[in-house]
């Protein structure tokens, strides 16, 4: 809309569209309330342009961690635009599928059979209903997050908090029948002892443990097999969440880095690079029970999203993309630590380097992470305390950025030392977790 600036047009989308935009990580709420740009006009490589024209530098979550190539690759929206011209849906199935399912198995040779969908949460969800169909039992032990759906969200029908440790705190259950309550039971990561007595606490009626196999920090040192056995052992088929983590150090799931094998492993967000796609993999007994149930859907059959997968795996595995993100990552981590000490600023850094993240231990410090936002983007940065890596990032772009960072830390520890951090602010302090806007 020419003339209409992100921050207006976000004011009129709220009266038209409830919370504002479709996925809750959009929400300029969670960014910097009243200024985050919202929306853009264009986008390639690492750069962004909103709708006043104005270029900006993503170092955030960059495509909210989808774009793990970067914004309008040339590699695969060419295989896009040759998806489109030979035309995207007919009666017939598109033949991609096929080869995408046997690439996803070559990358990945414990699985042998392969089911799509075209998001991350409905993917989920698919991989739980064939768990469910497989054993013929109810219950979910969950660790993570793992989407917007009822099998998930039903956790926090027995408490409100129970999700609360699994990345975003405060998801109510409002819409999701009371008769769930009891489903979706939940453990911490890195605690097997957690998991091992929930399960003994449901002998027998376990169908899935369902888990992120790495996000924030690295498994401890046998937690992971320990996962899998406690599996074969209740006769639980393990589901290994790998939405986020995926192409980020291999070309595959991070389990194969981690060495252990699920029953199924889920992907979407980044196997396509901005495109919907998202496959469900498993072994054959396992993925055989998708054929004992109803899942079935007119947009998993368009020819779009196998074809963007099938360029994105490409690309990916010839420049050995993983690589690549994981040492931008650690560079950004590093720069982080480097800049804060000089500053003074106290500040954890954690993370999967390609997935990383800062917390200033600082008393108010959601407000001091609101004001780097705003400091950052009048320097020309999209920025938060969060950073995903893409292939497109340039050096010299994250040598911009760091110089950045190391000013606005300093500029950050003074007005935390004269207790202007919200004085500066030219709006609210960010939200976070989930919130329900008015």
């Amino acid at each position: 809309m020419p003339g209409r600036t992100g921050p207006e047009l976000y004011r009129k989308a709220k009266t038209r569209i409830p919370g504002g935009t479709q996925l809750l990580s959009k929400r300029p709420e969670l960014f910097l309330p009243e200024e985050w740009p919202a929306y853009f006009s264009r986008a390639r490589g690492a750069e962004v342009w909103d709708l006043d024209g104005r270029k900006l530098l993503d170092m955030s979550y960059c495509g909210i961690g989808a774009t793990i190539l970067g914004y309008a690759d040339p590699d695969v929206n060419q295989a896009v635009h040759a998806a489109v011209d030979a035309g995207s849906m007919t009666t017939l199935n598109c033949p991609e599928e096929v080869e995408l399912a046997d690439l996803l198995c070559e990358l990945h040779p414990w699985a042998e059979m392969v089911r799509y969908a075209r998001g991350g949460g409905e993917a989920m969800a698919i991989a739980v209903r064939i768990a469910r169909a497989c054993t013929g039992r109810d219950k979910v032990i969950l660790c993570g997050y793992h989407g917007w759906t009822d099998w998930y969200v039903a956790a926090n029908l027995a408490s409100t908090e129970a999700l609360d440790g699994h990345l975003l705190p405060g998801i109510p259950p409002a819409g999701v029948p009371r008769s769930l309550a009891g489903t979706t039971l939940t453990f911490h990561y890195n605690q097997p002892g957690e998991l091992e007595a929930t399960l003994d606490a449901n002998s027998r009626q376990v169908a899935a443990i369902v888990m992120e196999p790495m996000r924030s920090r690295p498994p401890e040192p046998g937690f992971l097999q320990r996962v899998r056995r406690l599996a074969d052992a209740a006769g639980a088929v393990l589901i290994f969440d790998e939405i986020t983590a995926a192409l980020r150090v291999n070309s595959g799931g991070i389990h194969l880095t981690l060495g252990v094998n699920p029953d199924i492993a889920v992907f979407a967000k980044a196997i396509s690079n901005g495109y919907p796609m998202a496959a469900i993999i498993g072994t054959a007994p396992v993925m055989q029970a998708a054929q004992d149930t109803f899942i079935s859907s007119t947009y998993w059959t368009e020819r779009i999203g196998p074809a963007a997968a099938l360029a994105t795996l490409a690309k990916h595995r010839r420049v050995d993309a993983g690589r690549r993100l994981v040492a931008i990552g650690e560079r950004i981590q590093q720069g982080w630590r480097t800049a804060a000490a000089s500053a003074g600023l106290p500040l954890t850094v954690d993370g999967l380097p390609p997935l990383s993240h800062f917390t200033p231990d600082v008393p108010g410090a959601q407000a001091v992470r609101t004001l780097f936002t705003q400091k950052m983007l009048d320097r020309g940065f999209l920025a938060t305390n969060s950073f995903y890596a893409m292939y497109a990032h340039q050096p010299v772009q994250v040598d911009l950025y760091l110089e950045a960072c190391a000013e606005v830390f300093r500029e950050l520890r003074q007005a935390i030392e004269h207790e202007t951090v919200r004085s500066e602010l030219r709006g609210p302090v960010a939200l976070s977790g989930f919130a329900r806007l008015t």
